[in-house]
């Protein structure tokens, strides 16, 4: 006979199934119809089961948009550590910058759903949770610790506030994202017309930001 701790145990893994295969055809349903087409009822139907059903697991669509919001944040920032911890470390400015923009801009691209979620605002009255915007904000530090590590090696300068270079880098990735999604929706990142200008972009970027000494620097980073 199962004890109750084996069968809570299972109860919470299939709660947790269910969960997961809710957000599946919720996500799902955002890439055909956009994030403000999401409708509960279409999710239950094509779930097989009726929409009361539903919010056993969500008690609201904005419930259901909050951990969709985590889940996505949680999609990307995973995405990016990996991407950078096998970034070349040696690879000169404007190298690094274009291999981070590609690997942001291109997860951004092949991921409508969830980066108009993350970064428009197509939700009216719709705010993510502390713990659904916390994956987002590690997001946000894993770019900071890039940055700093280029004005670290003398690459980028540093007397412009590191805030104000992300700024700015920000402005520029998501600007290419806005604009290939709005514009171009559906359309390959490879081929796209505003993903094709990221080279030229990331070029005038570093050479706006590039240190002006950097072997000097870079030689004075490597004894720290």
């Amino acid at each position: 006979m199962e004890t109750g701790a084996v069968q809570l145990d299972r109860r919470q893994r299939r709660r947790q199934e269910t969960i997961e295969e809710v957000l599946d055809v919720a996500a799902e349903l955002m890439r055909e119809q956009g994030v403000a087409g999401l409708s509960i009822g279409e999710v239950a139907r094509r779930m097989g089961i009726r929409p009361p059903s539903l919010y056993v697991y969500f008690d609201s669509k904005n419930a259901l948009y909050d951990a969709l919001f985590e889940r996505g944040a949680n999609l990307i920032a995973d995405a990016m550590q990996t991407f950078g911890e096998q970034l070349d470390d040696t690879l000169p400015l404007e190298d690094s910058l274009l291999v981070s923009a590609n690997a942001f801009i291109k997860w951004a691209v092949e991921h409508p759903e969830y980066t108009q979620l993350l970064f428009w605002r197509p939700v009216p009255g719709f705010s993510p949770s502390e713990r659904a915007y916390a994956p987002a904000i590690r997001l946000v530090e894993l770019s900071q610790q890039r940055l700093a590590l280029l004005q670290r090696r003398g690459l980028l300068r540093d007397d412009i506030a590191l805030e104000d270079i992300q700024r700015d880098w920000t402005v520029i990735t998501s600007g290419i994202v806005s604009q290939q999604l709005a514009n171009e929706p559906g359309q390959p990142f490879e081929s796209g017309t505003f993903t094709s200008a990221i080279p030229r972009v990331v070029a005038m970027f570093a050479r706006q930001y590039a240190s002006t000494q950097p072997t000097r620097r870079a030689r004075h980073a490597d004894k720290r």
